[in-house]
């Protein structure tokens, strides 16, 4: 009897790899490899778009032609004839090769190509059997022999890791992925389209400052070799659009990448995106009623609603968004009566109770804040704008009239998170260098985020800051919530991650 021969072993990446080099090698022998004369007129998505509800008659009578380019994602092999799919930059369309159209040489010649090739291909649209939109291929090329085999089509990318490392690859394989960041650059384009139809002056300033300022942050340095100085990545842009403010420049945005030297997480990269911008007359309430339509009208532009879901759970962006002071939350979201909210003891008490020991100098403020931070912030899922930040971590922001142990700061939390922080802007420049100082001191007791004293911004606000209305949006946390992606990696197309081992 004769014993069955054992199957044989899959090829893996290195053989993979090997064979397609051999055929490139082959590719070259017999003239250009990677040809750059084939021009697309067709994109698979208009195709799919203009003939798609036509009856398989109509299209066969209509004769439309095609010239399409993209990559192989499937292939099937049936004798004289092949059918494959080719996606390009707007969806897929099936391609149908045979011998009677192309020629016997043609056809083999496509045989031996691999999934993940480009090609170009030419013909006429029809419809199969089962009424799928195809091109009935005249005239096929090789554009570009890809050396490096495509994920298993029914597995995918499952390694979450080797998404974010290849994100090239990622794109090729995951719709949803493509879809995202489609998303986000609709939310920046809609976003940049609403500023400047308000009134709002784009605008571009350093990333690199020879003084980090504009948050409290560690920053990264560097060293500018001609300067013979050190200089830092911006950790903000707010200090440089405040000076284009006083200098007569009334409402101005910058839609920033800024840099800070801190930790990873789902919700933190040291390289994000922000939307910064400045308007002359306005105050924090003003703010506040501007923020709230900027995102409204980015989540309808960029998704279609702003009656979104996160995590399973609703988030309205149409409804007005609740606004509460940092002291009321405390009222409405902790359990605290409205009597401990005014008692620092009380206070003091409910914060070694969630395990936060308040240092001897803190004010009232800061005590309602530090309570705030540890009970509050995280169920703050529905859009609220919280307000009346203490003096002491609000460096750069302008008193309360009628409080001035507070600011006229709020930032904005939907889902639990920090999405926006805007004040009205500290324009008394006596009272900013003294924050400034204090702040100076700060840093040279060892707190490594404590801002530096910017005399060159002293001296811009001495000649004159109008009042003025200032504010900063998240723009990735902005987009994990319109694309429900759990992880900030997950809308950063090429995120910071540790070096490969």
């Amino acid at each position: 009897m004769t014993p069955t021969p054992p199957a044989a072993l899959p090829l893996d990446d290195n053989q993979l790899m090997a064979e397609r080099r051999e055929k490139l090698a082959a590719i070259r022998a017999q003239g250009v490899a990677f040809p750059n004369d084939f021009k697309p007129r067709d994109h698979a998505g208009d195709l799919h778009r203009l003939h798609e509800g036509k009856p398989a008659e109509e299209l066969e009578a209509l004769g439309a032609p095609a010239c399409v380019a993209g990559r192989m994602m499937l292939k099937r092999v049936m004798g004289k004839a092949c059918f494959a799919t080719l996606q390009d930059g707007s969806g897929r369309i099936q391609l149908y090769v045979t011998a009677d159209a192309v020629g016997a040489e043609a056809l083999a010649t496509f045989k031996h190509w691999d999934l993940g090739d480009i090609l170009g291909a030419e013909g006429v649209l029809f419809k199969t059997r089962t009424g799928e939109l195809s091109i009935k291929v005249s005239a096929i090329r090789l554009l570009t022999k890809s050396l490096r085999p495509l994920p298993d089509k029914f597995h995918g990318m499952a390694d979450q890791e080797l998404k974010y490392r290849q994100r090239e690859l990622d794109l090729i394989m995951d719709e949803a992925s493509r879809e995202r960041f489609r998303s986000r650059s609709k939310a920046v384009s809609s976003m940049r389209q609403f500023m400047v139809e308000h009134g709002f002056l784009e605008v571009e300033t350093p990333m690199l400052h020879p003084i980090p300022g504009g948050a409290n942050a560690r920053p990264f340095s560097t060293h500018h070799n001609a300067l013979d100085q050190q200089m830092f990545l911006r950790i903000a842009p707010e200090l440089y659009l405040k000076r284009l403010v006083v200098g007569g420049f009334e409402r101005v945005f910058e839609i920033n990448r800024s840099f800070r030297n801190e930790g990873v997480s789902v919700r933190h990269n040291p390289e994000f995106t922000m939307m910064e911008f400045y308007a002359a007359y306005w105050n924090h309430h003003d703010l506040m009623d501007f923020t709230e339509a900027v995102l409204r009208h980015v989540a309808r532009k960029a998704v279609g609603t702003a009656q979104l879901s996160y995590g399973g759970q609703p988030v309205d962006l149409e409804a007005p968004f609740a606004r509460l002071s940092v002291r009321d939350s405390l009222v409405v979201h902790a359990a605290v009566g409205a009597a401990d909210a005014e008692d620092a003891s009380a206070l003091r008490a409910k914060l070694e109770a969630h395990g936060k020991e308040a240092p001897a100098h803190w004010s009232l403020a800061e005590l309602q804040f530090g309570l705030f931070e540890a009970s509050v912030e995280e169920k703050l899922w529905q859009p609220t704008f919280i307000v009346d930040y203490p003096v002491e971590v609000s460096p750069l922001a302008r008193a309360s009239d009628t409080n001035p142990a507070v600011t006229e700061r709020f930032e904005l939390f939907i889902t639990g998170r920090e999405f926006g922080n805007c004040f009205s802007e500290l324009n008394d420049p006596e009272d900013q260098a003294a924050r400034f100082a204090a702040q100076a001191a700060n840093k040279e007791a060892g707190d490594e985020e404590a801002m530096y004293f910017d005399a060159d911004y002293i001296r811009a606000l001495e000649h004159g800051l109008p009042p003025t209305g200032g504010c900063g949006i998240g723009i990735d946390r902005l987009i994990m919530l319109l694309t429900d992606s759990p992880n900030i990696r997950d809308v950063i197309l090429f995120p910071a991650l540790r070096k490969e081992s």
